[in-house]
C-alpha cells in the first residue's frame, strides 16, 4: 500500500499524547519539557486554543470521557472540566524519580487504570539519578513483600563531603546499605513500576500488578484486553543491565512482570545482560514474587516504546493490529555503549496474532531530523480513519534531552 504523510499541526512545543473527542476535536497534551509550562491544547475546525495549563512538569498523558479531560502529570491525575476548571482526583504518587505516573485508561466497568514508573533504572539509587539532590531519601518501593539478597553497590558520595564512598542497597535511599543477609521490604500500594486502578473520581486507589520499569501507555482492545507498553532497563547506573528489550504486555491482575530481576521473562544473570564495563548483574531478590510472564511482543533495546493504538481501518492492514510510537534512545552518557543506531524514531506495527513487529513509518535517515519524523510519542487513529502521530520536538544538539520550543508536530498519515 502507498501512504501519504503530512503535517497536521506545527509549532507545538513538546507534545506527549493526543485524544479525540466525540465531535472530532483533537486534544493534545504538551509535556512542558520545552517550555516548563505544560498545556492542554484543542484543535477544532483548524483553529488551535489552550484549554488548560499550570500542570506539573512533565505531563505524561491525556484522555477524555464524558466531557472531562484526564491529565496525568508528575505525581498527580487532574480532571479538566468543560468550563476549564481543574480538579486533582489523585495526588501524592511516587513520581520524584526517573519515571512518572502515566496516561489513564478507562475500563468498561467505569474504572481508571494507569502505570506508575520506577524511581531508578534497576532498583538501586546511583549517580545516574540526578533527582537525589532534591529528594535524597527517595527510592523504589516493592509491590509485594520481598526478601533481598545482601547486594550493595559502591559509588562516590556526592551528597556529603566524605573520604569514604557511598554504599547503597536495593530498594533503599542513596548511601543506605542492606545490612542483613536477608532483608525484608514491605509491600506498598503505591509501588514502583506498578499498574494502579481507581474509581473514575480517583477514590479506592489500589495496586493490581507490578514489576514493570516504566509502563508508559495502556489501552483496552476490542476484546477488552488491556495491553501495556513497557520500557526496558538501560546500561547505566550502579546496576547497569545491557540488552534489555522494550516490551508489550497483556495485563493479568496480580502479576509480577519481572522488574528489576527479569527482562522478557528471563533472569538478568544471563550473559547477554552483562555490560561491557561494570559488574555482571546479580539478582536482588532472594525470592521472586511469581514467575514473570513472557511479553506479547518485544522491541530492540533503545526503542523507548511509548503511546500506541489499535488499527480500526482496512487502509492500515489487519484490524486490531497495534501501531506504536518508538521515541528512540534517551541518551544518558556519551560512551559508545549507550548509542543505539537503527532503533527508535519510527512507528512500529505489531501483528496482534503472532507478535511479529515491523517498521511502518520512518524518515529516510532513521535518525531524528528537523524536517521529518523525529521523536514520536503517540499514535492515535482519528474518526476519519487516518493515523495521527505526535512528534515531541527537535532536541538541542549540545544539550541532550532538552527540546526546542515550537518544533513539535502532529503528523497525519493517509492511504493514497
Amino acid at each position: 500500500m502507498n501512504y501519504q504523510i503530512e503535517a497536521y499541526a506545527q509549532g507545538l512545543n513538546a507534545p506527549i499524547g493526543m485524544v479525540f473527542t466525540e465531535n472530532g476535536d483533537m486534544l493534545i497534551a504538551d509535556s512542558g519539557l520545552a517550555t516548563m509550562n505544560p498545556q492542554v491544547i484543542r484543535i477544532s475546525n483548524g483553529s488551535m486554543e489552550v484549554v488548560a495549563e499550570g500542570f506539573n512538569v512533565p505531563v505524561t498523558g491525556i484522555n477524555y470521557k464524558n466531557g472531562l479531560i484526564y491529565v496525568s502529570h508528575k505525581g498527580v491525575v487532574t480532571v479538566v472540566n468543560p468550563d476549564g476548571t481543574k480538579q486533582d482526583i489523585i495526588n501524592g504518587l511516587p513520581s520524584y524519580g526517573d519515571f512518572s505516573n502515566n496516561r489513564v485508561e478507562f475500563s468498561n466497568d467505569e474504572r481508571i487504570y494507569f502505570g506508575q514508573g520506577t524511581a531508578t533504572n534497576s532498583g538501586v539509587v546511583g549517580l545516574d539519578n540526578n533527582w537525589i539532590f532534591e529528594h535524597p531519601y527517595f527510592h523504589d518501593y516493592p509491590g509485594s513483600y520481598i526478601i533481598l539478597n545482601q547486594s550493595n553497590f559502591e559509588t562516590p558520595n556526592t551528597l556529603i563531603p566524605a573520604n569514604s564512598p557511598a554504599i547503597t542497597g536495593a530498594f533503599s535511599p542513596f548511601g543506605v546499605p542492606n545490612s542483613q543477609q536477608y532483608e525484608m521490604k514491605e509491600r506498598r500500594t503505591l509501588a514502583s513500576g506498578s499498574v494502579l486502578r481507581a474509581n473514575m473520581d480517583g477514590s479506592n486507589l489500589e495496586m493490581v500488578a507490578w514489576g514493570l520499569r516504566n509502563p508508559f501507555c495502556m489501552k483496552f482492545d476490542s476484546l477488552n484486553r488491556l495491553f501495556i507498553s513497557n520500557q526496558g532497563m538501560d546500561t547505566r547506573g550502579s546496576r547497569p543491565i545491557a540488552n534489555a528489550l522494550d516490551e508489550l504486555h497483556l495485563f493479568n491482575p496480580g502479576t509480577w512482570y519481572g522488574w528489576p530481576d527479569y527482562s522478557e521473562g528471563v533472569p538478568v544473570t544471563m550473559p547477554r545482560f552483562s555490560p561491557i564495563r561494570g559488574r555482571r548483574p546479580e539478582l536482588l531478590f532472594n525470592n521472586i514474587p511469581s514467575i514473570p510472564p513472557m511479553p506479547a511482543a518485544v522491541f530492540p533495546s533503545g526503542s523507548t516504546v511509548m503511546g500506541f493504538d489499535f488499527n480500526t481501518s482496512n487502509d492500515f492492514g489487519l484490524i486490531n493490529d497495534i501501531y506504536i510510537a518508538c521515541f528512540g534512545r534517551i541518551q544518558h552518557d556519551l560512551s559508545d555503549e549507550y548509542i543505539h543506531s537503527g532503533v527508535g524514531h519510527r512507528i512500529m506495527r505489531i501483528n496482534i496474532i503472532n507478535g511479529a513487529i515491523s517498521t511502518f513509518a520512518i524518515n529516510k535517515s532513521g535518525f531524528p531530523e528537523e524536517a521529518g519524523l523525529s521523536r514520536p510519542t503517540d499514535v492515535v487513529f482519528g474518526p476519519d480513519g487516518a493515523m495521527y502521530i505526535s512528534d515531541m520536538a527537535i532536541d538541542d544538539v549540545e544539550m541532550p534531552n532538552t527540546y526546542l520550543p515550537n518544533t513539535g508536530v502532529i503528523w497525519r498519515i493517509r492511504k493514497t
